[in-house]
């Protein structure tokens, strides 16, 4: 069981005033590390560790949590690994050496910070996984994300109901899939959500993939790059839409992604001379994706209100740090392979034109923004 921080922070209190009686007797205390924050007032320093920057809501996912951890009385190190493991497990490194009171965690490859929060384990720092959840680990204590298959179904069952699959069980069309970064345990999650709409459809023949790329490790998008994205598209649509063939929707699990595909789409004549774009999903509600939906390209995407997140993260570890217990309410989804860890999951919403207002209406984004 992990030692409580009031217990913790009582033990550097007698180690402290130890080492201020031999400086009396005139002995020094040994070691030119930097000394831990005293945080016996409530406080304390969080160490977050983001992804990238090239992200819109990771730039915002991190300011909202230096802003709630620093409301709730909390300093915080804040550090972007630029979509490098070894940038972001050398920042985890450095905090632990520095003595941070806890770890908050959207990793870059969910497998490769085992020997690195072990070390946090050592030094008894506790590790919150941020809507990206850690395998290969018993070091992590909780989790808190969306409810990621429901960001999946929401977006699968979106292009069932935009080519009216449902009314119209004579209609055929056309679709590709692509799904996020194979190192991010989230994408498995996205895709069989997704999958789970569409699959009875592409059953009975009412949606083909006519690249027959349809396993999830066939269309996975590394990094969650939008530039890969546009270039795998640009090779389905010249390998296999020539002629009359068109694509009528696209299955994209994020918005950045959503971008580059429509990029390839444009390049290849959708969108112009009569021929309209086709269905394209998303995720995140990024602003530039929420002005191509308001534009009529990017067709839909789901909104995750990532303030609630970072509220919900900032509970989760200050709870863990005061001795009390974080609010959950899944215990028995996210097996990281070593251990279930125990997750809080928000609810995502589906944006389409019709609803775009609701982000405004909810301080996501000022009216200004979406002109």
């Amino acid at each position: 069981m992990r030692t409580p921080r009031a217990a913790r922070l009582r033990s550097a209190a007698a180690v402290s005033a130890l080492a201020l009686a031999l400086a009396a007797c005139g002995q020094d205390s040994e070691g030119g590390s930097e000394e831990k924050k005293d945080s016996s007032d409530g406080g304390g320093t969080i160490g977050i560790a983001m992804p990238t920057k090239s992200s819109e809501r990771w730039i915002a996912d991190g300011e909202n949590m230096v802003k709630e951890f620093e409301a709730a009385g909390y300093e915080t190190d804040l550090q972007y690994g630029e979509d490098k493991v070894e940038n972001q497990v050398s920042q985890i490194d450095n905090m632990i050496t520095k003595g941070v009171d806890a770890l908050v965690v959207a990793a870059i490859d969910n497998t490769a910070l085992t020997d690195v929060l072990a070390d946090a384990a050592a030094a008894d720092i506790p590790v919150i996984a941020y809507d990206r959840l850690i395998l290969e680990t018993e070091n992590v204590d909780y989790y808190a994300s969306f409810d990621n298959e429901r960001v999946g179904r929401l977006q699968g069952q979106y292009i069932v109901d935009a080519l009216k699959l449902e009314d119209d069980k004579d209609a055929k069309y056309n679709i590709e899939l692509f799904a996020g970064s194979p190192d991010d345990n989230n994408t498995r999650y996205f895709f069989n959500g997704a999958m789970s709409a569409l699959q009875p459809y592409l059953d009975s023949g009412q949606l083909t993939v006519r690249s027959g790329q349809t396993d999830m490790n066939q269309v996975t998008t590394l990094r969650w790059d939008g530039g890969t994205a546009q270039k795998r598209m640009d090779d389905l649509l010249s390998g296999n839409y020539g002629g009359a063939n068109r694509v009528d929707a696209v299955l994209s699990p994020y918005d950045g992604i959503s971008i580059g595909i429509l990029s390839a789409l444009k390049s290849a004549g959708y969108g112009s001379g009569g021929k309209e774009l086709p269905v394209v999903t998303g995720q995140d509600a990024e602003l530039a994706s929420i002005k191509s939906i308001i534009a009529g390209q990017q067709t839909q995407t789901v909104y995750k209100d990532t303030r609630k997140l970072a509220k919900q993260a900032v509970q989760m570890t200050d709870a863990v740090l005061t001795g009390g217990k974080p609010e959950v309410n899944d215990t028995e989804t996210y097996d990281n392979g070593v251990k279930v860890v125990p997750a809080f999951l928000l609810d995502p919403v589906s944006i389409d034109k019709s609803n775009t207002d609701l982000l405004v209406e909810e301080g996501y984004y000022k009216a200004g923004d979406l002109k």
